[in-house]
Order: structure tokens, then sequence, then C-alpha cells
């Protein structure tokens, strides 16, 4: 294992140590993980400044005000039709003072990622940042990752621009592989062992699962997320999109990277060594500890996240995953074995199929029933290492194409 390539995301590597204050690129600020690194940079003015910020355009109102609090040079808005809104939102903020300025378009967070800036917070939800990390990557600057899916779907693209220590990653999981892994040397490592709440539905079977609700998946029992990451939690497709993450940013193999469930979320993850000792990064349930990391590194940020409180008595419990109820994990572990594009139909196939269950299109079970389905349709992935952009964006329309398909087909044949 020692002559394996340097990991994207290594602990004993600080890229680039500049000190001073730290500007970082928020993408995604009106977002969970933007709102809450903006209150984490709010409370260190010390130690960072945000200098721009991208979102959506859903929420222009929240995103006028964290530009003007925070004083950016420059806003992104993905949506151009929200333009209008959003200026008269920073004018109604900024009165007489001179506007930052205003990007708009589905490229708009890319330019932002490749702008002056010591970190590039990539907090945005889907494949669509895929550019964006590229951009940042190839611009040299440091990559604090909370978009798993542009790991997911371009891991041979990213692998082949990030610097050993460029990524740090954001993700509670992977921020506390990353600290754990600090303790010893990747010969050390034997195995990875990522933890899972197991959602709302931890325990149920299969045939349990037949008739859930949008409501009863979307009652996270400890995280407060989006919808669609929330649902993933439901499924394990989350876990299993950070299977494949922990795969690519620690060259780690995947029958070397296991999956427990731990339904108080208060061991985040854990690396076991050759020596039989297992090391646990552990912290109640907040993301704003993980966000810290990621800015922050290799310093740790006083009172980021709430400690423990030892006087009180708790207890911790570990349970091995059911893949019976819970496929996801393992297909997971297929597509990251094939490798190619093959995680890119997984991620955007999903991603259709939680959509259409959230409109009440499809069954629970028929997430994964219709994932699966378009994983196997699509057979040998194409791309392999030298993947590129166009071949990941092609193997994306199809797939969303045909997993919408194969939901409506299930849906007409369950009304028949």
């Amino acid at each position: 294992m020692s002559d394996r390539p340097s990991p994207l995301a290594d602990p004993h590597i600080a890229f680039d140590r500049t000190e001073g204050r730290r500007d970082i690129v928020v993408l995604g600020s009106t977002g969970s993980i933007g709102t809450q690194a903006i209150d984490l940079v709010l409370r260190h003015p010390d130690r960072f400044r945000v200098t721009a910020l991208a979102a959506s355009g859903g929420r222009v109102a929240l995103l006028a005000e964290q530009a003007h609090r925070l004083k950016v040079a420059q806003v992104a808005v993905a949506r151009e039709e929200t333009v209008e809104e959003l200026r008269t939102a920073l004018k109604g903020r900024y009165g007489s003072e001179p506007l930052p300025e205003i990007l708009a378009g589905p490229d708009a967070a890319t330019q932002l990622a490749a702008s002056p800036c010591h970190t590039v917070l990539n907090g945005i939800t889907g494949s669509i940042g895929l550019a964006p990390t590229l951009a940042a990557l190839e611009a040299g600057r440091t990559l604090a990752l909370a978009n798993k899916e542009s790991l997911i779907v371009g891991g041979p693209l990213v692998k082949a621009l990030a610097k050993p220590g460029q990524i740090i990653p954001v993700d509670s999981e992977h921020a506390a592989l990353f600290q754990a892994l600090a303790a010893g040397t990747r010969a050390d490592v034997r195995k990875l062992v990522v933890t899972a709440s197991g959602g709302p539905f931890r325990g149920r079977t299969r045939a349990d699962l037949e008739h859930v609700t949008r409501e009863d998946a979307l009652a996270h029992p400890t995280w407060a997320m989006g919808p669609v990451i929330t649902v993933n939690s439901a499924t394990l497709v989350n876990k299993g999109l950070e299977v494949i993450e922990a795969h690519l940013l620690y060259d780690i193999p995947f029958d070397r990277i296991e999956v427990v469930v731990h339904p108080q979320s208060y061991v985040h993850s854990m690396v076991e060594f050759t020596d039989g000792s297992t090391l646990a990064q552990a912290t109640p349930p907040d993301m704003r500890g993980p966000i810290a990391i990621g800015i922050g590194w290799p310093e740790r940020i006083p009172d980021a996240a709430p400690a423990f409180d030892w006087s009180t008595a708790s207890t911790w419990e570990f349970f091995p995953l059911d893949d019976e109820a819970f496929p996801s994990v393992n297909l997971a572990r297929h597509v990251g074995e094939l490798g190619g594009t093959a995680p890119a139909v997984f991620n955007a196939a999903n991603e259709e199929c939680v959509e259409a269950f959230l409109a009440g299109r499809l069954p629970f079970n028929g997430i994964m029933d219709t994932v699966t389905a378009v994983v196997t349709e699509h057979g040998r992935p194409t791309g392999g290492t030298s993947l590129t952009v166009p071949d990941v964006l092609e193997a994306e329309t199809w797939a969303r194409a045909r997993a919408r398909e194969l939901a409506a087909k299930a849906t007409a044949e369950a009304r028949a």
C-alpha cells in the first residue's frame, strides 16, 4: 500500500500553509453548509474573510443579507432570471454603498471557484458541483469539499487535478476519517469504518418499507438537511456515495471500507489500524465542526461546535448494516469498482428517482429498484481512468431519461 499514489485528502499535508486571515469563496451559501460556514466566519473575523458567494437563486433575500454582512466583492446566482430580484435586494441592503459584482448563469459558480482566494468551500448539492470543483483545483485553491457528488461522478477528473492534501473533506464522516488518519501512516491502515445513523427506517425490513410515505422518509432522527439528502439518508444511498468517496479520497480498496449503523451519530467514523487499535472521531451531531476542519486545517477553530457533557450518562450503540432492506451500499460498491461513468449513472438515476418519490410518483422501495435497473442496463461503463466531462454529462443525461421512463412505467403498472 505504501507504493500507491498519495491520497487526495492527506491530514499530514496542510496544502498552502498561509498564515493570517484566509480569504474564502463560499459556493452554495444559502444552503445548510453555506449558512453554517458563514456563521463560523462571522464568529472568527480574525481568521476568515469571505470574498465571494454563490447560490442557486432560490433564496435571494438571504443571499443579499449574507453579501452585505460579509462585504463580499462578488455574488453569483445560477438562475439568470433572479438577477433583477437580487439587484433590488442588494440595493435595499447597501443603500448608497457600491454593490458587489453580480455574476449569473450556470457557469457563475465555476467562475468564482477560480477567483483569487485561499479556500473554496463547495457546498453545492448535486453533480452540478463538478465544474466548480475542477475549477478550484485547477486554480490551485485549497478545496473544502462538501459536494460529494462532484467526486463521485468525476473521480478520475478530480484525481488528475488534485495535489496531495489539496482537498479537505467537509462531510462529517470524511472529516472524521481525515482526523483519525492523522494518527498513523497509510501503511498502518487496515480498514475504514464509516458510520451511518440508519435514518428514519433503521430496523425495518424491506417489506416494512413498501408503503412508507414522503413525510416518513423526511423525518430524519438526527440531522436537519434538505429533502434530497434526507431521502438519500433514508435509503442509505448517501452512505453508498460516502463509501465511493472514501475510496477516492484515501485510496483504500472497497473491501476494506465497512459501514456500521450507529443511531446516536456521535461517532462520525473510525479508522482501524494494523495493530488492532481503532480510532474514532466523536462529537455531538453538528456540521460546524467538520466545516471548521475544512476551512481551518491544520489549525482548529475554538468552540466551532458543541462538545460532549461527560457528566451526563449516554449509551453508544453499533449495529451491522441490513443489506437486504438497504441494498444501496452494495450497489454503490459495485459501481465504484466499475468506475468510469458508472458512478455518474448511479447518482443521476438516484436523483431522478428521489424526485419522483418526493412527488408521489414512485414508492420508496421503487427508488433503489429503479436505480438498480438503470445501472444494470447501463452495463460496462465508458471513460475509465480517461473519463472526460462530456462522458459524464452524456451518461447523466441518459441515466436521468431512463430513470424517468422506468419510474413512469412502474407507476402505470401499479395503477393498472
